[in-house]
């Protein structure tokens, strides 16, 4: 049964109140989402693809950065203003990061809601659900078994909030302080994507080089991922959001020893003046990211590499950002992701002085990310001639197949487009030609 199919189901069930749920944000909301439509199925709701044709409009916010805030805004505008939701015949809900950040005041600016649910709240939306509408039918087996079927890729969250409190970043204040999740609920969670027939999960959380740390006993990370694959073989295993000291010889040894075990990092560095990095309340500086580039690619052949830096950052020099263009340079990693820094209300950077005017951000973050395009590029074209393995996600609206190679993160590094396969097979594909960050591939038999 696909999602489609489901949704009809809900709908045409004029016994069962659907709820619709639009998401803003990261894969972490994302996973939060997702919980959060097992939970009402679980209490009886039903859920709708259409907000239009819902008895409950649930909008799950970011706050992260401004742009984020303002988008998620006007989404909860544009679900208020939807016909069902202005007549009153649907309730509006705004739930995740903006509630959290913003609390009462938030109540007060957005009448249109009905309820607010923040982040550490999701777990209860059927209880906020059933204080508006009563109490559901009997909940649908069959409709939350096959509630998530047709996806090939799913993340998981192995952890939530963070104890970095970095200067330009307001997730401690939004999520709280760190916490990892316990083994059972992770191993819970990979088994119930697996049997919806996903072949790739992305392990996440704000920090996930720190799991296990406030956890009883001595388990990693890497004992994480080794226990995971070990047991799951034939899925593959992703972690992404990995602070520079999170990369152990420990995890290295498991993403070498792993064949299910993507060879990719993603360590969001965010400078490499360590002047601005001491600013940011972070440590490190270029050469010993230099140096732990290097250490992992002597660990694992074939590692690809992801970072994410912030360009504009108050006080940035004009020596400064060349030390980051230089060190990017140097650094010739397979993806970076660029953002001009984003002055956010009560985060110690935004009462720093020497702020930077917009244009100079832009412009310097704009100078980054053709610096790093070029770079990126010559090594995806590299890779034409190679033999890997891609799971297959579907068809794009013309028709294309495309998949997901081990050295592509979700969402974030392209895709490889195939001359066939079904999604949710892992096929071997010879990498034909390159245009930007995508791959053409074909199929590999025998």
């Amino acid at each position: 049964m696909s999602n489609i199919d489901v949704a009809t189901k809900v709908s045409d069930a004029s016994e069962r109140l659907g709820v619709s749920f639009l998401t803003l944000g990261c894969a972490k909301n994302e996973v939060d989402t997702a919980d959060m439509k097992r939970a009402v199925v679980s209490a009886g709701f039903g859920v709708v693809d259409d907000p239009g044709q819902a008895s409950a409009v649930v909008v799950n916010t970011c706050s992260f950065i401004q742009t984020a805030i303002e988008e998620s805004i006007d989404a909860i505008l544009e679900a208020a203003a939807l016909d069902n939701v202005a007549r009153g015949d649907a309730k509006l809900i705004v739930s995740g990061c903006l509630p959290s950040r913003f609390g009462a005041d938030l109540e007060t600016e957005l009448e249109e809601a009905s309820a607010f649910v923040p982040c550490a709240g999701e777990s209860d939306i059927a209880d906020v659900l059933e204080s508006l509408f009563g109490p559901q039918p009997e909940p649908d087996a069959a409709l939350g078994a096959h509630l998530f079927d047709g996806n090939a890729a799913a993340y998981v969250k192995i952890g939530d909030g963070c104890d970095h409190f970095c200067s330009f970043c307001s997730i401690p204040y939004i999520r709280g302080r760190y916490r990892s999740f316990t083994y059972e609920r992770i191993r819970e969670a990979v088994a119930r994507q697996i049997s919806y027939g996903v072949r790739e999960i992305t392990l996440i959380a704000q920090d996930t080089g720190r799991w296990g740390c406030d956890l009883e006993g001595d388990r990693t990370l890497a004992w994480l991922i080794d226990a995971l694959a070990s047991e799951f073989a034939d899925t593959w295993f992703r972690v992404m959001y990995l602070e520079p000291e999170g990369v152990t010889d420990e995890l290295l040894d498991v993403m070498a020893s792993r064949p299910n075990v993507c060879r990719y990092l993603d360590i969001p560095v965010q400078h490499a003046s360590e002047r601005v990095l001491v600013s940011m309340r972070r440590s490190g500086d270029a050469r010993r990211f230099l140096d732990l580039f290097a250490h992992a690619r002597e660990r694992i052949e074939g590692i690809a590499m992801r970072t994410t830096v912030i360009a504009g950052f108050p006080g940035e020099t004009d020596e400064d950002f060349s030390k980051l263009l230089d060190f990017l340079e140097q650094a010739d990693l397979d993806y970076v992701g660029v953002f001009p820094y984003s002055r956010e209300d009560g985060t110690r950077a935004a009462r720093m002085e020497g702020q930077i005017d917009e244009e100079t951000k832009l412009a310097r973050a704009q100078e980054v990310r053709d610096l790093c395009d070029a770079l990126a590029f010559s090594r995806v074209s590299s890779r034409i001639g190679d033999v890997m393995d891609v799971v297959v996600l579907g068809r794009e609206e013309d028709g294309r197949v495309y998949g997901r190679a081990m050295c592509q993160a979700p969402e974030v590094d392209g895709v490889v487009y195939l001359d066939g396969g079904t999604a949710g097979d892992v096929v071997k594909a010879r990498i034909v030609d390159t245009l930007a960050y995508e791959m053409e591939g074909e199929i590999v038999h025998g």
